[in-house]
This record gives C-alpha cells, structure tokens and sequence, in this order.
C-alpha cells in the first residue's frame, strides 16, 4: 500500500490507509488509547485498541501504521484512523525527552533548544519558520529570474578580504592562508563586467565579528544583487522594493497555513520612503531626544526610526541614504554633490537593518586611488581592480541577509530563531 500524508487525510473518503511519521502525544484509557501522530505535513488522531500496541507506544519514537480512515466530528480536522497494525521504525533510547515539544509553549531556553536542534525542529511552529525561509529564497531567485538577472556561485574560499577588514576567518590552504569570503562582492561585480550584466546569488558569508547579540551571526546567508549600466542607487532601490512588493505577495500565496500558525499577518507594501542618513539623524534628535554616533545610527537608533516611520508613513521599511566615505568599504562611489558622502544605503525593516548596498566605483583608476586612500595596497586586490581595465559599466548592488528578514517576516525575537545551526562566537555544533 503507497504511505498517505497526513493532509491528504482530511479530503478522502473512509478506507485503508498507510502513515509514518512520530508519535506526539499519547492518552491512554485501560483497554484503548487515543494518540495524535506528525508528519511533516500536520497531525491527526488514531484511535488504538490493541493493548499489545498501545504498551509498545512512546513519545517521539517513528512509526509504520496501518487502519481504516473514519469521519468523526468529533476529532479534529472531523477524522481519525483506527489502526490495526503498527510497525516501530525508530526506537526510542531515552528516560525523557531534553524538553517537552509537545506542548503549547516549550518550556526551556533558546541555547537548550539549539542544542537539540534535531527535537526542537519537530515541532511545527518551529520547523515552519524554514518553510517560511526557503519561500523568501524561492521569490528572490523568481523574481530577479524575471527581470532577467543570471544566477551565480562564487568561491567562498579566498585570498584576500573584500571589506579590507580585519573581521575575516583565516584558513590554511595547502601552504599559503586563505579567508572566508565575507561576501561575493569582487566576483558579482566582475560578472557584471564580464557580460552578464545583472547577477544575483544566494550563497554562505562569514564574518569574524566578535559580537554575541540577538542579530549577530558569524555564518549567515546572503541573498547579494548586482547589476550594470545603471544611473544611479535609485535604480537599486526601485529593484529591492519591486523586491519586497514581490515577496509579500508569493508568501502570502504560499505559505497561507505556515503564516497562521505563527499569527502573522502580511500587509501592504506602500513606497518605502528614502530619507539621508543626515536627516536621520536629525529625527532621532528632535523627536527622541537620540544622539547618534558620527556616520551612522545605533541599533536603539534603528528601532526608534523605525518606530517613527511607522507612525508618519505607515511603512515597516525605510531607506536610508548617503552614508559617510569613512563608513562605507573602498569600492563605494562617492558622492560628487556632496563632499564626503557615498551614493549608499542601507534598509531597515522593523527596526533592524537587513540590507547594505550601493554605486560602486567602475574605474580603474578612481578605485585604485581609492584603495590608496583607505590606507591599503592596490597589488592585494590586483585581480578585482584589473577587471576594471577593460570597459567596466556603472554598477551597483546590495545584499539582503537572510535570516535576519526571515526574523523579522515572522517577528522573531532572534536571529538564531532563522537560522537552521546557528555559527556564533560561541556555538560551532551541532
């Protein structure tokens, strides 16, 4: 007999099916018990009178089951399986569970959780959260498929840093060193050039950063966008908003159930407002009495922005722009309107910044002085500045991190919450 998933269960008619999946919870009443099993599709009650079966039966353990699919009205979803075989596929080795998934809330921390990731996965509430994920990367790659850019990988083993910085894991590499690519900067701008024209990738980025906050994580993934013969960063903008506008719309249409369960609800996207970063600043100071830190804003800064452009525009998002030369990498295009200022952005949503972007420099000899002037050396970054020799067009791109979207779609309280295995300073395992 073909296995049945759970879902399929509740629009067929009575008659003999087969499930496997895990038990999740167990009543038992002397002579029959009633036991809820999970698939990963959902849950549905059987009805067990074979006290042979029913002293086999604990919690977790993986099952082969066998009965007669009936309505009843009483069950919910309105039908059960009475089961007439039962089959153990996976036993169970344990006195007692790390913690209880089965009930409405867990009661256990967050570390506890990530620890035995493998339980705490079964749980719906929080296994959808990848359901959810693997959506927000399924529209990125449809949407920028249409609008005609080319899915690239790139090596995340390289020879030297993109950002210039020192917050770069270092790897031994037959006999030389080697890094982990904080991004696929260099490469997605050299496709660009080389004649793709417009290229994205979703790929792993590391960052060596010694922090050990709810947003911080040293493994990340990235969803990283660039395209050429632009005019300036209002087309970056205009793409990433499309972006937003699109992705709402697929979760909406794909993750109907996955949303209730968590009590999210999507709403409209209106136009993100673009306000400078000096302005921002200025906000902050005058609405909350907020001092910022010279060239940027804080994380307090980022929620009490966001929490202003909710009330004034009725928007989650907001762009800020123009950002100092001094806190942008070296390969960002100056503003030649303004002294000092870059033709940058980053996106906050809900408080947190999930986007970084920008013009980039596309001549040579501008990039090469500007690596100059940050106090580095052009023969370190000879194969990325070479590739600007031969008709390189204005370009520029942006990198939204995954799971810090995915926390904040699904108003997670953290950004291990979005992430599979979480790598921070303190976890390498499981």
């Amino acid at each position: 007999m073909k296995r049945t998933l759970i879902s399929e269960l509740f629009q067929m008619e009575e008659k003999q099916v087969l499930l496997k999946g895990w038990i999740h919870k167990i009543k038992e009443f002397g002579n029959f018990a009633f036991v809820v099993l999970r698939d990963k599709t959902g849950l549905v009650q059987l009805v067990v009178d074979d006290v042979n079966i029913i002293n086999q039966l604990k919690l977790e353990m993986s099952v082969e089951i066998s009965g007669q699919l009936k309505k009843n009205e009483k069950a919910p979803g309105g039908v059960e399986v009475h089961v007439e075989k039962m089959r153990i596929l996976g036993n169970i080795y344990y006195d007692l569970l790390p913690f209880s998934i089965n009930q409405i809330k867990v009661q256990t921390t967050l570390e506890n959780e990530l620890d035995y990731r493998y339980i705490s996965l079964r749980r719906p509430d929080r296994r959808v959260v990848f359901k959810v994920q693997q959506e927000v990367t399924e529209a990125f790659r449809r949407y920028l498929i249409e609008k005609g850019f080319s899915e690239i990988h790139t090596p995340k083993i390289i020879a030297s840093g993109t950002e210039g910085g020192s917050e770069m894991f270092t790897v031994k590499y037959f006999e030389n060193r080697a890094f982990l690519a904080q991004s696929p900067q260099f490469y997605k701008q050299m496709m660009v050039g080389s004649g793709f024209e417009a290229v994205f990738e979703i790929g792993h980025a590391y960052r060596a950063e010694p922090h050990n906050t709810w947003r911080h994580l040293n493994e990340y993934v990235s969803l990283d966008v660039e395209m050429g013969f632009i005019e300036d960063e209002n087309d970056l903008m205009d793409l990433e908003e499309g972006f937003i506008n699109f992705l709402y719309d697929h979760l909406k249409e794909t993750c109907r159930e996955e949303l209730k369960l968590l009590n999210i609800e999507l709403g409209t996207i209106n136009k993100i407002p673009r306000i400078t970063l000096q302005d921002v600043q200025k906000i902050l100071e005058d609405v909350f009495g907020k001092s910022s830190p010279s060239g940027n804003i804080d994380a307090e800064g980022e929620v009490l922005l966001s929490k202003y452009i909710k009330e004034k525009y009725d928007s989650d998002f907001v762009f800020i722009t123009k950002y100092p030369v001094s806190k942008r990498p070296m390969y960002t295009m100056p503003d030649s309107k303004e002294e000092g200022m870059t033709r940058s952005f980053d996106l906050i949503y809900k408080g947190l910044e999930i986007t970084s972007g920008g013009l980039r420099i596309h001549d040579y000899e501008m990039l090469k002085g500007n690596i100059i002037k940050f106090g580095l050396k052009p023969e370190d970054f000879s194969f990325y500045l070479d590739s600007l020799k031969y008709g390189m067009p204005p370009h520029g791109g942006f990198a939204i991190g995954l799971e810090r979207i995915t926390m904040k779609l699904l108003d997670l309280d953290n950004t291990r919450q979005s992430t599979l295995l979480p790598r921070d300073m303190n976890r390498i395992e499981p």
